[in-house]
C-alpha cells in the first residue's frame, strides 16, 4: 500500500530540451553498504563516469528526464499536473544502470513504484499536517470546543442575542455590544428595538473575556450523551488556563489524543504516551520514501536496511534536477504573471482613453452651449449697466436739486483682499492697533499687518487645542483654547509669557474691562485680575445654564449670553442686574451698540433689545443659518452692525431702520468671526482665510 503525497505544478507549454552534465555525489549510506554500485561509476581507466541529463518538455507528459552514461540510459516520465512532483513511468535503455546486480533490482524496485514523488520533499509535512489532523481539536473548530469556566463569569460578559459569553465583541452603532457573528444575524437591537450595524471591536470586553480562566478542554467531558453541556473530567487535564492563551497550552497538552506520525492505523493515543510508543513502532518509513523506497519497519531493520538502500544512489542527482526545474516553472510563471498584468493595464489605458475621448466631446458641446449663453448675457449686462447709469445721473440730478447731496455708491462695502495661511478653520478674531490676531483649528495663532503689506509678521505657538477666543488688554494679549488654557502673549515682542489652566472644559470666549479678564465655558465665567505676566483668580459667576459662547464689556457692564438668556452683569460689584430672554435657542453672539442690545442665535435670527429700557425693539431675521458673530461699525453719521453666519454670506443692518442693506457672499464656507478696525470689517471663516471688507 502505498503511503506518498504528490504535489502539484503547471506544465510548460513547449517542446523544450534541457541539456545539462551533473556529476553524481556519492552519499554516506552508498558509502557504507553499496560497494559495488559505487564501484560501476567509474570507467576501466579509473576516472569517474559522468552522467549525462536530459529534460523534454512535450505534450504528452510534463517532462522526460534521461539520465545518460558510458553504458546506457534512464529515462523518468512525468504527469503532466500542477506540480512536478509525481513519476509516470520508468524505463531503462539497458537490464542495468551500470552493470550488476544490485543496480538491476534498483531498477526493478523503482518500476515497481507505480507513482512516487520524485523531486520534491513532502516527508516532513507529512508527519507534522497527520500529526495536527489527528488530534481532537483544529483552528477551524475553535468556536465548537467545549467552554466550562473555573468561575461563573459576570453577567455582563454575556451577548443578549445568544446568551453565550462573548465571542468577538464589537460595538454597535446603538452603543451596546454583542458577539460578531450575532451581530449579522438580526437587524435590530434586542435591547431597544433600534436599526443597528457595527462600528468597531470592543477590545475592553474582548481582554476581560480571555482573562477568564477556563478548564483544558482533555480535561472536560460531556454530562452525558443526550446534552451538549460539559463538566470537568477527573481523569482528564487537571490544567485551568486563561481563555485567551487556551490554544497555547492546548497545542502542547499532553493529555491531547493523536495518532502515529509513522501510520495513521496505529491506534489513536495521547500525547504523553508518543514518545514511548515511537520506540517500539513497527510502521518507520525509510529516509529516501519520498524517492519511491516502500520500505516499512521497526528501529532495528530500518537501521539494517538503510546501510543497503538503492535509492541512496540517485538521491543528490534528483535533488539537482529538481532545482533546476523548479526555476523553470517559476520563471514561466512570472513570464505569465508579467503578460497577465501587461494586458490589463493595455485594457484599462483603451478603456481610460475612450472615457476621456467620450468627456472631452462632452466638454466640447458644454463650452459652445456656454459661449453662446455668455455672448447674450453680456449683451443683456451692457444694456442693464447702461440704464442703470441713466438712473444714476437721473437720481443725482434730483438730490442736487433738492440740496440733499450726491448719491456715492462706493459706500457699498467690497471685499479688498483675502489673509491665506492658515491650515484649519478660522474660530476667532481680535485687531490691537496695526496687528490683526488670527486664531484657527491648526492650534496657531497668526499675526498680520493691516498697515502696510498685509502679510503675515509672525505665527504664534504652543496651544495644544483648538484657539477658540482672543482679546488684547494694553500690552498683552490673551488667548483661549480648547486645551482650557489661556495664554498670554506680549504685543510687543510676540512672545509668550505665560500660561493658566483656566477652565475644565474649552475656553470658548475672553473679554477684557477695567484691569479684568472675564473668560466664559461651560456654566462658567471666571473673573481674572490682570497683575504684570500673570492672572490671578478673582471669582467665578454661578447661575449660567449652558455654554457661555459670547462675552461683550461695555460702560461698566459684562453681557454674557448662554441658553435663551444674555445676563447682565455689574462690573464694580460681579452682580447679575438684569436678565434677557430669548426664544431663538442658544446664544452665540452678542454686540452693544449705543443704543440696542443685539444677539444672534441659532435659530437664524438677530434680536434686538433697547439698552435703556431693556425692552425688546426688533427681530432681524434673512440669515439662514446660525448667526456666530456680531460687530458694530459706529459713524457719526450712522451705525451698522454686521452679522456672520454658517449660511456663508455676512449682512449689513443699518440699525436706523433695522433693515439689511447688502449681503456680502464671497467665504467658501460658514463665517464664524468678525472684528471692526479703523472702517474696515475683517471675516474669519472655516474655509481657512481671512477677508478684509471695505
Amino acid at each position: 500500500m502505498s503511503r506518498y503525497r504528490f504535489g502539484s505544478t503547471r506544465s510548460p507549454t513547449s517542446n523544450d530540451t534541457v541539456n545539462t552534465p551533473v556529476p553524481l555525489r556519492r552519499s554516506s549510506a552508498s558509502v557504507s553498504g553499496a560497494s559495488r554500485s559505487r564501484s560501476s561509476l567509474f570507467s576501466q581507466d579509473g576516472r569517474a563516469s559522468t552522467p549525462r541529463l536530459e529534460t523534454t518538455f512535450g505534450p504528452s507528459f510534463s517532462t522526460v528526464t534521461t539520465i545518460t552514461t558510458d553504458e546506457g540510459k534512464v529515462e523518468y516520465q512525468h504527469q503532466r499536473t500542477t506540480s512536478m512532483s509525481s513519476c509516470k513511468s520508468f524505463s531503462d535503455s539497458r537490464e542495468d544502470l551500470h552493470g550488476g546486480s544490485t543496480h538491476s533490482s534498483l531498477q526493478r524496485g523503482i518500476a515497481a513504484t507505480a507513482q512516487f514523488n520524485l523531486f520534491r520533499s513532502n516527508s516532513h509535512d507529512s508527519a507534522s499536517s497527520t500529526l495536527s489532523q489527528s488530534s481532537f481539536r483544529s483552528r477551524n473548530t475553535e468556536d465548537d470546543a467545549p467552554l466550562v469556566f473555573v468561575e461563573t463569569p459576570s453577567a455582563q460578559l454575556y451577548c443578549k442575542i445568544c446568551q453565550q459569553v462573548y465571542k468577538d465583541p464589537v460595538i454597535m452603532s446603538c452603543g451596546h455590544s454583542y458577539c460578531k457573528h450575532c451581530s449579522v444575524s438580526v437587524d435590530a437591537c434586542p435591547v431597544d428595538n433600534k436599526k443597528m450595524s457595527s462600528i468597531l471591536g470592543n477590545l475592553a470586553v474582548s481582554e476581560q473575556v480571555g482573562a477568564l480562566y477556563i478548564h483544558c478542554r482533555y480535561g472536560c467531558k460531556l454530562v452525558n450523551d443526550h446534552s451538549n453541556e460539559y463538566e470537568v473530567n477527573q481523569s482528564g487535564c487537571p490544567f485551568t488556563v486563561k481563555l485567551a492563551e487556551r490554544r497555547t497550552h492546548e497545542d502542547s497538552c499532553l493529555y491531547a489524543p493523536i495518532s502515529c506520525p509513522n501510520n495513521p492505523m496505529c491506534p489513536t493515543m495521547l500525547r504523553m504516551h508518543l514518545e514511548e510508543h515511537l520506540k517500539s513502532c513497527k510502521n518507520l518509513q525509510c529516509a529516501n520514501h519520498k524517492y519511491g523506497c516502500l520500505f516499512i519497519g521497526d528501529r532495528e531493520t530500518q537501521a539494517a536496511h538503510m546501510k543497503g538502500c538503492k535509492y541512496e544512489f540517485v538521491k543528490d542527482f534528483l535533488q539537482i534536477t529538481e532545482e533546476k526545474i523548479n526555476k523553470m516553472h517559476l520563471s514561466l510563471k512570472q513570464a505569465d504573471e508579467e503578460n497577465t498584468f501587461l494586458r490589463s493595464m493595455l485594457s484599462k489605458t483603451v478603456s481610460r482613453m475612450d472615457e476621456l475621448e467620450k468627456n472631452f466631446e462632452m466638454k466640447l458641446e458644454v463650452m459652445s452651449t456656454n459661449q453662446s449663453k455668455l455672448v447674450e448675457e453680456l449683451r443683456e449686462f451692457r444694456q442693464d449697466n447702461a440704464l442703470i447709469n441713466n438712473q444714476l445721473q437721473d437720481l443725482n440730478t434730483r438730490l442736487h436739486i433738492s440740496g440733499v447731496g450726491v448719491f456715492d455708491p462706493q459706500q457699498i462695502f467690497k471685499c479688498k483682499g483675502t489673509f491665506v495661511g492658515h491650515t484649519g478653520p478660522v474660530w476667532c478674531l481680535c485687531v490691537h492697533g496695526d496687528y490683526l490676531f488670527s486664531g484657527s483649528s491648526d492650534k496657531q495663532i497668526k499675526v498680520w499687518d493691516t498697515a502696510t503689506n498685509y502679510k503675515c509678521q509672525k505665527t504664534l505657538e504652543g496651544h495644544g487645542g483648538i484657539v477658540l477666543a482672543l482679546t488684547a488688554h494694553g500690552d498683552k494679549l490673551f488667548s483661549g483654547s480648547a486645551d482650557c488654557t489661556i495664554k498670554i502673549w506680549s504685543i510687543d515682542t510676540l512672545v509668550e509669557l505665560n500660561s493658566i489652566a483656566a477652565h475644565e472644559n474649552p475656553v470658548c470666549t475672553l473679554v477684557c474691562i477695567n484691569n479684568m479678564l472675564f473668560s466664559g465655558s461651560l456654566k462658567s465665567i471666571k473673573v481674572w485680575e490682570v497683575e504684570s505676566d500673570n492672572l490671578k483668580f478673582k471669582q467665578e459667576l454661578e447661575g449660567l445654564n449652558h455654554w457661555v459662547r459670547a462675552l461683550v464689556a461695555q460702560h461698566d457692564y459684562l453681557y454674557s449670553g448662554s441658553y435663551q438668556t444674555i445676563k447682565i452683569w455689574d462690573v464694580r460689584t460681579l452682580a447679575c442686574v438684569h436678565v434677557l430672554q430669548t426664544s431663538g435657542g442658544s446664544v452665540y453672539s452678542i454686540a452693544v451698540t449705543n443704543h440696542h442690545i443685539l444677539c444672534g442665535t441659532y435659530e437664524n435670527s438677530i434680536h434686538v433689545w433697547d439698552l435703556r429700557t431693556h425692552e425688546p425693539v426688533a427681530q432681524l431675521t434673512g440669515h439662514v443659518g446660525i448667526v456666530y458673530a456680531l460687530a458694530v461699525l459706529s459713524t457719526p453719521e450712522q451705525t451698522k452692525v454686521f452679522s456672520a453666519s454658517y449660511d456663508r454670506s455676512l449682512r449689513v443692518w443699518s440699525m436706523e431702520n433695522m433693515i439689511c442693506t447688502q449681503t456680502l457672499i464671497r467665504h467658501q464656507g460658514s463665517v464664524v468671526a468678525l472684528a471692526v478696525s479703523r472702517g474696515r470689517v475683517f471675516s474669519g471663516g472655516v474655509d481657512f482665510t481671512v477677508k478684509v471688507w471695505q
